[in-house]
């Protein structure tokens, strides 16, 4: 029996692998979602509010070292589309060998570059942790650093799996990753592991995640590497693409985790754990709207090497944008109802204020997810460098902004300037940028968006009297108030907000899932 076999439930049509990578995307995070609902209470008390506010600082720095990556990691698909549409096999191999040298040397630079933070803990964070917390960060560090070591060419078996549309294994990777995570973590917090124990058990399940990656690349893809006849060309030119995506990762680093180190110098780890749980929050929006955009990576590169056509471009960007705006609007809106009386049910009465971050975070960033694919677009056209550049001065003026309103606002402060680089950055440049560099219809995309704005009134309607009239003093109170909201957005939508595709997509899925029930 092939490997294939066992892997794949037989015979599936790469069309097939697509859809099922979209539903098990979203199965993921949904996942991911709820495991999070019901493990951070857990987590937190156990932990408390220093610890969990050490824990948020100590990852924050750590995760400095993913921009070791360079974006390389990004590149893969846009050679391999490239080499694929020629047939040349021998090219792949050898990008495939070429890849995981260099991020086999990048895993040995983060070692390096983790035991210099390790031995310069009191130097990052000044003067503001206790004599047991910085014996307590140095074995986080350590933990933290080999996750990030085997990060590295694991992502070189996650790109090469993606490249060849197989979403069905790595989105089973990820759910599985996300249901065992808590049941772990949770003895080992009860044992009173803390921390330490939390971040081990993440660190066993993306090694044993490393292992399945590289298993089902070798043996169920035969995938082959060539590690000889590297293609300076071809090395030259990934370094050249890549450098302005790397100049993104840093945009992200310092608008998702900066805050967090500037509150533990300004603030304190409280500060940090109320901005925590609020950028969690944003974390888990942000990870939501990747898993459908994640699927079309391909096709997308497949389009521009093959036609560059500007049309099919805007039509496809039109229709994942779509997709993104009916779950994203969802989740914002019934955030901005129950999120408040959520938050300290959830966290407790000492994180109501990370509604407040949340809130700042993910409001701004709605706009630019539900245009995610066109982050993909720029990469696959090769012009990505101007949003690299010009996000990258906004994200020094958010880092300069912030610093005065930590000192002011605390926690609030430092979303408040994440926010103010998010409009002026992802939506009010790119949209411009989009239309008039890209060549894609950015007013089409709006007209389409716009036409949801029916769909929205008698939910919003039923949230405001929810939210006036319903005292939500319990997690089951709130579970009903967010069950009827959402039953009323689904039912809002498809009578107003769908279009005839978009429903017949609907049916089909369903179905397919009434047939399968039938096959039982």
């Amino acid at each position: 029996m092939h490997y294939g076999q066992i892997w794949c439930m037989g015979a599936i049509m790469q069309g097939d692998q697509k859809k099922a990578g979209v539903i098990l995307s979203y199965l993921s995070q949904g996942i991911y979602i709820l495991s999070g609902l019901f493990y951070a209470p857990f987590m937190l008390r156990l932990l408390g509010q220093n610890e969990y506010g050490l824990y948020q600082m100590v990852y924050a720095v750590v995760s400095n070292l993913s921009l070791l990556s360079f974006g390389f990691s990004n590149s893969y698909m846009r050679f391999y589309a490239r080499h694929k549409a020629r047939g040349e096999e021998e090219k792949i191999a050898s990008l495939n060998g070429m890849f995981m040298t260099v991020f086999m040397c990048i895993s040995v630079i983060c070692i390096i570059c983790g035991a210099v933070m390790i031995t310069n803990i009191e130097v990052i964070f000044s003067d503001g942790l206790t004599a047991g917390e910085y014996a307590r960060v140095r074995v986080l560090f350590i933990l933290l650093i080999i996750s990030m070591t085997l990060s590295f060419p694991r992502s070189v078996f996650i790109s090469i799996t993606a490249a060849h549309e197989r979403y069905l294994f790595l989105k089973i990777i990820e759910v599985m990753q996300g249901i065992l995570n808590p049941f772990i973590a949770i003895p080992l917090l009860v044992l009173g592991y803390g921390s330490v124990g939390m971040v081990s058990a993440s660190l066993l399940l993306s090694a044993i995640a490393f292992a399945a990656n590289a298993f089902f690349c070798i043996r169920v893809l035969n995938v082959h590497f060539c590690f000889r006849n590297f293609h300076c060309g071809m090395l030259k030119e990934m370094f050249v693409f890549t450098f302005f995506i790397f100049m993104n990762q840093i945009i992200d680093q310092v608008n998702w985790n900066i805050d967090k180190v500037l509150l533990g110098r300004f603030s304190g780890t409280v500060a940090v754990a109320v901005y925590g749980l609020g950028a969690n929050i944003n974390t888990m929006y942000l990870q939501f709207a990747n898993a459908i955009s994640y699927v079309f990576v391909s096709r997308v590169n497949r389009i521009v090497a093959e036609s560059n056509d500007n049309r099919e471009l805007t039509l496809l960007f039109t229709k994942v944008g779509r997709i993104q705006f009916i779950v994203l609007g969802l989740i914002l809106s019934g955030f901005i109802i129950f999120g408040q009386q959520f938050m300290i049910l959830w966290g407790g009465k000492e994180y109501k204020d990370s509604f407040t971050v949340a809130i700042l975070l993910i409001f701004p960033v709605t706009f630019p997810l539900i245009q995610n694919l066109g982050i993909e677009i720029q990469r696959a056209k090769n012009m990505h460098k101007a949003r690299s550049v010009v996000y990258f001065l906004i994200s020094v003026c958010n880092l300069f902004i912030s610093i005065p309103l930590i000192r002011a606002y605390g926690a609030g402060g430092a979303a408040c300037g994440t926010a103010i680089a998010l409009v002026a950055g992802n939506i009010l440049f790119m949209n411009w940028y989009y239309y008039c560099r890209i060549g894609l219809d950015i007013i089409y995309f709006w007209k389409k968006i716009a036409s949801f704005m029916p769909a929205l009134i008698l939910p919003g309607i039923l949230g405001v009297m929810i939210n006036f009239y319903v005292p939500i003093e319990n997690p089951v109170i709130m579970l009903m108030g967010i069950a009827v909201y959402s039953i009323t957005y689904f039912i809002s939508m498809w009578f107003f907000g769908l279009n005839a595709f978009e429903k017949s997509q609907v049916m089909k899925i369903l179905q397919k899932v009434h047939w399968g029930k039938r096959g039982k």
